[in-house]
């Protein structure tokens, strides 16, 4: 499978401003089942674009901008191929249990236990409390545990589309009944901790129907991870688990370590005027 991923984010200012340094975290993860074909990334104004990769393995660009203007504009082209599909793995794995609660093998421990502290500790209690709703359906395995959180994830909260910057407390999504895609992924990220399983927070692409005609924008979710299985990913805003349409751009233990495009401008924060997304993910002929 080959997938052309088109992600476009332009900014648009009333008058000239100068932008300091920005982070993108856009580039694909490789790995045996994914390999960037090809990859170009178009920015305006000029521009000095540097990689890095950093502590979580994300590949990382840094931009430093030459001149002042009106409107940046970032554009993202990669061309991956995908080389194993995920679900064929999925079905491989579910022939092996994990039980529960999970043990971690101790070489793991010291990395697993910077995913199982909370990224949001003041909304723990809210979290436990909301959590003696969720019953597991099969406590013996820890696969099941995950699922079913996620399952209970989705039909209690509802998908909201949020234009907003930033990332909701897990107390807040809770206390608008919903959120977006993002907000979901954090609150699954922070029940999971609460109940003793390693999860990180990550950001990528979903190849929907959106993202063929272009309207959509990036998509995040949560992987969690599971001894002897390794990193599994839940998407609480479809209810399932990842597949092969999820493309992983970067991961971390809390969700402002990915944002996709982040940095900054000086001037007058009236200045600003809008920022416009379009993510076109489409499969592509070999």
């Amino acid at each position: 499978m080959r997938l052309r991923i088109v992600h476009q984010t332009r900014y648009r200012y009333n008058k000239e401003v100068h932008f300091g340094p920005h982070r993108l975290v856009l580039r694909p993860r490789e790995g045996h089942d994914l390999r960037v074909e090809s990859m170009e990334v178009r920015i305006e104004p000029a521009a000095q674009l540097t990689w890095s990769r950093d502590v979580f393995g994300n590949s990382v660009a840094t931009v430093e901008f030459e001149e002042p203007a009106e409107e940046m504009l970032i554009e993202s082209n990669v061309l991956i191929v995908r080389m194993s599909p995920v679900t064929k793995r999925k079905a491989a794995l579910r022939e092996g249990v994990t039980p529960w609660p999970p043990v971690y093998d101790p070489l793991e421990q010291v990395a697993v236990k910077s995913y199982q502290k909370p990224s949001y500790p003041k909304d723990a209690d809210v979290v436990s409390k909301w959590l003696e709703n969720f019953r597991i359906k099969k406590p013996d395995y820890a696969e099941d545990v995950a699922r079913n959180l996620n399952e209970f994830i989705y039909d209690e909260l509802r998908y909201i589309r949020r234009e907003e910057k930033g990332v909701l407390t897990p107390a807040q999504t809770l206390e608008r009944g919903g959120g977006s895609c993002r907000d979901l992924a954090t609150l699954l990220l922070e029940a999971a901790r609460s109940l003793g399983v390693a999860a990180r927070f990550a950001s990528g692409y979903l190849e929907c129907q959106a993202a063929v005609l272009g309207e959509a924008s990036t998509h995040a979710w949560a992987e969690i991870y599971l001894p002897g299985r390794g990193w599994e990913g839940y998407d609480p805003s479809i209810g399932e688990e990842t597949t092969s349409r999820h493309v992983v751009t970067g991961v971390s233990n809390h969700p402002r370590g990915v944002m996709p495009v982040s940095g900054s401008f000086f001037g007058k924060a009236s200045a600003f005027e809008e920022m416009l997304i379009a993510v076109t993910v489409r499969p592509e002929a070999p």
